[in-house]
């Protein structure tokens, strides 16, 4: 691990789950026609091939968890499930009527807040709701994310009888110091529990993900914690750098002091040491931040050359069309981005209003096009080629930006083709930042993006 070339680079930065990221949408938004207008275009264009996506946000959590950057609703009682699910399917109809046909859906994907917050009884009522007149794509993947302590049989077994192969459980880190800090308490019993079901049932592809960076996290408890994550033998483990965004989520992010955070060198020894454990124990790196095993579809797209990014994070097939639905719930047609409204009560009021619930977009430009599929061929495979898209004069600035990186043995050149190096992986989003020409020209005056590093 070099030292130097951390504190170089160490600076804030997006994490490119698209492009423009979203402090560079238009700020002017985009017009609700000509959002319509792109998720027709972009499903005329891809159902029948590819199918489309749909991401489900459900928001509601037990208790709030002080790590977490995400859009949720606290709530310790339950009758708020049922007419939550019933805003999301009216949604769901709302676009509906922009298709010229049966949607086929490839992915259904139950993010939060707490998926599993939800009875297994509204939980097929979403999903039946999701799949009425529509047609499920050859290759349909029905996916949600877990909390351990929320997480029942019946849920389990409900969400696999309805096509479920894949669950991500949130572990973060399983010292109970770390654990009373970020406020999420759960035993490596609970998770052995509920992980142990999910092969019985029959699940396929069992992820956990681990956070390093968090306060009081020691070299010690890092250890531990990659240990008793690999006894499991999960098929995928995403282990993210915590993401410090205070200025952004204010008190949520303040429960604790920030000379409890590991700094600079010190978390990326705790990323450089997990990522050796996890190697020693047969998984392999995907893009950023992701292992897998090699049987794993998440290892088969990245060697068949399909891996994908999108605001789900790396995903092992790509859709055109993917549309949000819920509270806070941004949708990509390709050519635009769409977020929905981030309150709750904002969110149904459009919905029962009979009106798409979009509160801001970007409308891409053919310029913004040619950068998006750069940073993901970066973020994605590691490489690109600058001779795609791009004017020579443009080539020649971004080669010129690159320089120093060159030096530093980050990346190399094979003609006008891209390859980052091995030693080059953990600055991906530092070279994929010398393709954003939007932050280039409007560098922001405060900070809104965590540390690269």
């Amino acid at each position: 691990m070099d030292k130097a070339l951390i504190r170089k680079y160490n600076i804030p930065g997006p994490r490119y789950t698209s492009y423009p990221t979203v402090p560079f949408w238009n700020p002017a938004g985009i017009q609700l026609i000509d959002w319509q207008a792109s998720v027709a275009q972009s499903f005329r264009q891809s159902n029948q091939t590819e199918g489309i996506s749909l991401y489900i946000h459900l928001p509601f959590c037990v208790s709030l968890c002080t790590f977490c950057a995400c859009h949720k609703k606290i709530s310790k009682t339950h009758d708020v499930e049922l007419p939550y699910i019933q805003t999301v399917l009216k949604e769901w109809a709302l676009y509906r009527q922009l298709f010229s046909e049966k949607p086929q859906i490839k992915e259904i994907h139950l993010g939060g807040g707490t998926p599993t917050f939800f009875s297994a009884e509204n939980l097929r009522l979403l999903i039946e709701g999701l799949l009425k007149d529509s047609i499920k794509h050859p290759d349909f993947v029905l996916s949600y994310e877990a909390h351990p302590n929320h997480t029942s049989a019946e849920q389990v077994q409900t969400l696999y009888d309805l096509g479920a192969r894949r669950n991500s459980f949130g572990i973060q880190d399983y010292d109970p110091t770390v654990q009373t800090a970020i406020h999420r308490i759960q035993s490596f019993e609970q998770v052995k529990a509920i992980h142990d079901l999910s092969r019985e049932i029959g699940y396929t592809s069992i992820s956990h993900d681990l956070i390093f960076g968090l306060p009081f996290q020691t070299e010690s408890s890092i250890r531990d914690t990659i240990e008793k994550t690999v006894s499991l033998r999960p098929d995928r483990i995403a282990y993210y750098s915590y993401a410090h965004v205070p200025w952004v989520k204010g008190v949520m992010q303040r429960g604790f002091d920030e000379n409890d955070l590991p700094k600079d060198v010190e978390k990326r020894h705790f990323y450089e040491l997990g990522k050796e454990m996890l190697f020693a124990n047969g998984y392999v790196e995907i893009g950023m931040d992701h292992f897998a095993l090699p049987t794993d579809t998440l290892y088969q797209a990245l060697e068949n050359h399909q891996l994908h990014r999108n605001f789900m994070g790396y995903t092992a097939g790509k859709t055109q069309l993917m549309i949000g639905l819920g509270m806070s719930s941004i949708s990509d047609s390709w050519y635009a981005f769409a977020q929905n409204e981030k309150s709750l009560k904002a969110y149904t009021q459009r919905v029962e209003n009979n009106q798409l619930p979009i509160m801001k977009g970007h409308l891409l430009t053919a310029e913004d096009l040619i950068m998006r599929q750069h940073i993901l061929n970066l973020m994605c495979h590691l490489e690109t080629d600058l001779a795609v898209g791009l004017s020579e004069d443009m080539q020649r600035q971004i080669r010129q930006q690159l320089q120093e990186m060159e030096k530093d043995a980050l990346l190399t050149y094979d003609g006008t083709k891209l390859h980052i190096t091995e030693k080059g992986r953990m600055f991906v989003r530092n070279i994929c930042m010398t393709f954003d020409l939007r932050l280039m020209r409007h560098k922001p005056e405060t900070r809104i993006f965590s540390m690269t590093i």
